[in-house]
């Protein structure tokens, strides 16, 4: 079978997304779900609980950042690439508060050779929580069997 000529790129970016939430414990334990991926995009969810939320009683920021980091990565690996993060940054504009369903909405800016910038708006319904970006980096190997696999 020639994979090359039955996947779109939808499906490539569905296959490396099933492909590396099968290694992501990070993702997995902090209860993130995978909303939706195509390519150059990603959107992640996850619900602000007890153990989340910091002195203040807002969700700590560091689980903001790592939930923006997660779609940012699903995002910049959805062509089958293997990319890591090169530097990112966050504003956080307003507090997730506990039992806040957080939603991260990853979205490619340029790609070009080895080097990507990603977007990602976190929002818990209709107010702005944060707004990350990411530069990534396309390191060896892919996550389809087929190195010839390209979005």
């Amino acid at each position: 079978m020639n994979v090359k000529a039955t996947l779109s790129p939808e499906d490539i970016a569905r296959a490396c997304a099933d492909a590396m939430w099968k290694e992501d414990d990070a993702s997995k334990g902090l209860g993130m779900e995978l909303v939706e991926i195509k390519p150059g995009q990603a959107t992640m969810a996850m619900t602000v609980l007890p153990h989340m939320v910091n002195g203040q009683r807002i969700c700590h920021g560091g689980y903001i950042f790592t939930l923006a980091d997660s779609a940012f990565a699903f995002a910049c690996n959805s062509r089958n690439d293997r990319a890591v993060a090169a530097q990112g940054n966050v504003t956080f504009i307003r507090p997730g508060k506990l039992g806040d369903r957080l939603v991260a909405a990853a979205r490619e800016i340029s790609r070009s050779g080895r080097s990507g910038i990603y977007d990602v708006r976190v929002t818990a319904g209709d107010s702005v929580i944060a707004e990350f970006r990411g530069h990534s980096r396309v390191i060896p190997g892919t996550w389809l069997p087929d190195a010839d696999i390209k979005a």
